[in-house]
């Protein structure tokens, strides 16, 4: 099987299995779906759900949480990971939209990754979800299934790399439902320590595949 063949097949059963696709976070403006991403680092989208609520509620908007210190913020956020490094973020991130950007939260992405606590992964979630650009973000999930699918080559050893080689390969209007089809895929079928390759509809010519006879499980090795 070509690549190319690859990614049609595998592309061609996301579309018709999840033709509507969005992001697990909840928010409910642009500037709170950039603190919940930038919470979700290292964290569950389960375990932001359940600490946004309260802190959307006490700081709903950038101008609101530019004026809270940072213990303020601390204290909504102390069950997810790094909570002292996120509630620092936070705060620099909410006064500096109200410094420079009138506390809009920016498309460009050059500016998004000037904000404290942003980095490509969460600019281009971003650019995605709130602006509809085909950026394709790449946290753990998409690494590991892009690599375990054969999507990838095995020289792909950072997300940067892995970013680009999906970029190059999938049409600009499938990347931004593609980044979740990829998490997703890895977050409930593609699972680290044991995926559950029996009930996976990719393994009759996923290379990972610990169903079929002549696969090697794990891939490129590379998966995080």
């Amino acid at each position: 099987m070509t690549k190319k063949e690859r990614y049609e097949r595998i592309l061609s059963y996301f579309r018709q299995e999840m033709p509507e696709v969005q992001t697990e976070l909840e928010f409910g403006s642009i500037f709170q779906l950039l603190v919940a991403v930038i919470l979700s680092a290292q964290c569950t989208d389960k375990r932001i759900n359940q600490v946004t609520p309260e802190l959307f509620r006490r700081f709903p908007d950038a101008q609101s949480m530019a004026q809270a210190d940072v213990d303020e913020i601390l204290e909504y956020i102390r069950s997810v990971s790094y909570p002292n490094a996120k509630a620092e973020h936070l705060s620099r991130m909410a006064r500096l939209l109200v410094e420079r950007h009138q506390g809009e939260v920016p498309s460009d992405m050059n500016l998004l990754l000037d904000l404290p606590g942003v980095g490509r992964k969460t600019a281009n979630v971003i650019q995605s979800v709130a602006f509809g650009k085909s950026t394709m973000a790449v946290d753990t999930h998409v690494f590991r299934v892009s690599h375990r699918l054969g999507l990838v080559a095995r020289t792909a050893d950072t997300p940067f790399k892995v970013e680009r080689e999906l970029v190059k390969n999938i049409p600009a209007e499938d990347i931004p439902r593609a980044h979740h089809w990829l998490l997703l895929h890895g977050r409930y079928v593609c699972t680290s320590r044991r995926p559950h390759c029996e009930r996976c509809a990719l393994s009759a010519f996923c290379p990972s595949s610990a169903v079929h006879p002549s696969s090697t499980r794990g891939g490129s090795g590379t998966q995080p």
